[in-house]
């Protein structure tokens, strides 16, 4: 019997037995390119969500760096003022502490004061060297930082410019006043650098 045409190739030979058919070039292509698709479209969607990670991140860091800026510049601003502050009560207090170092240094030459009136009342000072030192020192004491001696016999008693001692009655008076100096005061405009120290005539 003739042999089937089933069993051969288009040229005439048998096909192998067991052989699979041929595949579709183009399906095959297909396929695969749907895959790659696939793939690349996972990567951009795991690249996307780790861009927005990470710019979240970024702008979590340059929230936090604008808030120490913040405060950096606030307490920046505390310490200036504080420091203007500083500065302002330095130079407002400036006079007061110099004067008041000036009036301890007179006070300090007060009992030279008080020797020079009493060896000025015995005579001791009519003439000398000991004298032209004197008279310079007080009138230093006056011209420079003006102190004042302050407090006669016959004045008005003041007891915030007086100190009273001793007292008696005067039936001469109609108010206390000064019956006689027992040591000199002395002042510096209206700072009291020492009280005049008196005996007071009050009225009887």
């Amino acid at each position: 019997a003739p042999a089937s045409d089933a069993g051969r190739g288009t040229d005439g030979e048998t096909a192998p037995e067991g052989s699979a058919p041929a595949s579709d070039p183009e399906g095959g292509s297909t396929a695969s390119g749907s895959g790659e698709e696939d793939a690349v479209d996972d990567m951009s969607a795991f690249e996307e969500q780790l861009g927005d990670s990470e710019l979240a991140n970024a702008l979590e860091r340059v929230a936090a760096v604008e808030e120490q800026l913040t405060r950096a510049n606030a307490d920046l601003y505390n310490l200036n003022q504080e420091y203007a502050g500083y500065v302002r009560r330095s130079k407002e207090a400036a006079p007061a502490h110099r004067t008041a170092g000036q009036d301890e240094v007179i006070e300090s030459l007060i009992g030279v004061l008080d020797d020079i009136s009493a060896a000025r009342d015995h005579g001791d000072l009519d003439g000398g060297p000991f004298a032209a030192i004197a008279t310079k020192l007080e009138d230093t004491l006056r011209n420079r930082f003006a102190l004042e001696r302050y407090g006669e016999a016959g004045e008005d008693f003041d007891p915030a410019l007086h100190e009273a001692l001793m007292a008696t009655t005067d039936a001469g008076v109609e108010h206390p006043v000064i019956g006689k100096v027992l040591q000199p005061g002395y002042r510096r405009g209206e700072r009291v650098i020492r009280a005049t120290k008196v005996l007071v005539n009050n009225p009887e």
